[in-house]
């Protein structure tokens, strides 16, 4: 559907006629790639101006105001309803209603679905382009081969797909929603993934709220660390509150600026705001998918007996200090690849008294409920330091896969045999970020990785595991060099 913009200078009356206050601050055109920006007036302090911005709690939208809508708003009641769980979450919830909104703001739509709120004006106050991957051309997407974007991106758009398909069939036969369906202009997967991005790049954890979109205050941009100046919250009176940080002055024209999550790593923060942060060094994590070997006898049965994500989770050691970073690991699912029915992991069918079935797991004859209880069984078997090796061998492979997928892309597209790029530059530049900065924690992952297998080969249950021939061989570490991004 056509969608409709209204300049910035049309805020204030909207403002007032929606009772949201603002206090020494003004809602203005930020940096180049910024959008919209708050910034302050005049000089202040948080003892002078506590409260920068107020929003009266029945213009945020939450899972539960949305709920609160639905009971004078018959057509949004029954939109929610046909979607069954989709429609109970906050985010389901929340792109429904802007769906509606959607709707009436389009100067292509003439019959309309539910009923307009202040949000038809607001949202037309919000960028009509959305600089997500989800957005993406085809050849920008081949610029993401080899980063942690990639698997993420390919999922996400298979789950939007899903839902909007869901949607679809869940409300095609309700007489409410014919203009979405029917009409001359009707409702597209393009739009549903608008008001999808929408949601995912301004979605704020509000307290005493939970998830939710809060106008005004969702124009804030984001900064790191000390820089942050202002943070969001819930008043008494459950409205929506921007308030300065203690101890901040912003002077005049300086920037309100709020953390969209300092523990973001560059590839969330890309996936879901469109940028990355400019102070990052590294990547800060990244999730590495690793699956069992098709030949393992137990390969169905692990997946289906134990409920972990399939791959492994690399981060900066929290401690790291200023002359180390140290890089740690974090996933239970690796040790299904390590461990069999020889090393004291059986699998069983069990009947249960009502008739169902259910697998069972034991390690060494004991039963281990789920893979934490797996995780520490094995933390305190003899056999340790084997698994672990074994582990680390397993990860260091997949680590050298991804470093060699990153320098094929490169080769690609910034090599100095670099072939045509056809997309924009914008992208390019922000996605060869990612690049260097997975880049450059995979190295080091793998260089410390080595380390550790080349010491667990030196321990004295790997060497008498290995000298008592019940392993043929293992797998020396592997180091490849990668260029910068």
């Amino acid at each position: 559907m056509q969608r409709s913009s209204l300049p910035l200078g049309a805020l204030p009356a909207w403002l007032a006629l929606n009772n949201v206050s603002m206090n020494g601050i003004a809602i203005s055109s930020a940096a180049e790639g910024k959008g919209s920006g708050i910034f302050a007036t005049g000089d202040t302090s948080a003892e002078d101006t506590p409260t920068l911005i107020a929003v009266p709690r029945d213009l945020v939208l939450s899972l539960s105001t949305i709920w609160e809508h639905a009971k004078s708003d018959h057509d949004l009641d029954q939109v929610l309803r046909a979607t069954g769980d989709y429609g109970k979450t906050a985010k389901g919830a929340i792109v429904i209603f802007l769906l509606i909104q959607l709707t009436h703001a389009s100067p292509s739509t003439t019959a309309k679905t539910g009923n307009a709120t202040p949000w038809t004006t607001y949202i037309q106050f919000l960028p009509s382009t959305i600089p997500l991957p989800t957005f993406y051309t085809p050849g920008e997407t081949a610029l993401i081969a080899g980063t942690t974007l990639s698997a993420a991106l390919t999922h996400k758009l298979s789950k939007t797909h899903e839902e909007y398909a869901h949607l679809r069939a869940s409300t095609l036969s309700l007489p409410c929603c014919a203009p979405w369906w029917s009409s001359p202009s009707p409702l597209t997967l393009t739009d549903y993934m608008h008001a999808d991005a929408l949601y995912r790049s301004r979605a704020m954890d509000l307290p005493s709220t939970g998830l939710a979109l809060v106008p005004v205050i969702d124009m804030a941009n984001h900064a790191s660390g000390a820089a942050t100046n202002a943070h969001y919250d819930t008043d008494s009176n459950g409205n929506a509150v921007l308030i300065l940080w203690g101890g901040k002055s912003p002077k005049d024209g300086e920037e309100i600026v709020i953390t969209y999550g300092d523990d973001k790593g560059a590839c969330e923060m890309l996936f879901s705001y469109g940028f990355i942060d400019p102070n990052l060094s590294d990547a800060r994590t990244m999730f590495l998918d690793i699956g069992i070997p098709p030949d393992d006898p137990l390969a169905a049965a692990k997946t289906a007996a134990f409920d972990a994500p399939p791959g492994f989770r690399l981060f900066i050691d929290p401690a790291s200090s200023a002359w180390e970073t140290k890089v740690a690991w974090y996933g239970p699912f690796v040790w299904l690849q390590c461990i069999n029915e020889e090393d004291g992991l059986t699998i069983k069918l069990a009947q249960l008294r009502n008739g169902d079935t259910e697998l069972k797991k034991f390690w060494k004859g004991r039963e281990v409920k789920d893979i934490m209880a797996l995780e520490r069984a094995l933390a305190a078997d003899k056999m340790l330091d084997v698994f672990r090796l074994r582990a680390y061998v397993s990860m260091n492979a997949r680590i050298n896969a991804q470093i060699k997928m990153l320098e094929e892309t490169y080769n690609r597209f910034w090599g100095g045999d670099a072939g045509g790029f056809e997309g924009r530059s914008e992208v390019k530049g922000v996605v060869g970020r990612l690049g260097d900065l997975e880049g450059r924690l995979l190295r080091l992952a793998a260089e410390q990785f080595d380390g550790m297998i080349n010491h667990l080969i030196g321990t004295r249950v790997v060497r008498k595991y290995l000298d008592d021939g019940i392993a043929d061989e293992v797998i020396a570490p592997v180091r490849d060099e990668s260029p910068e991004w």
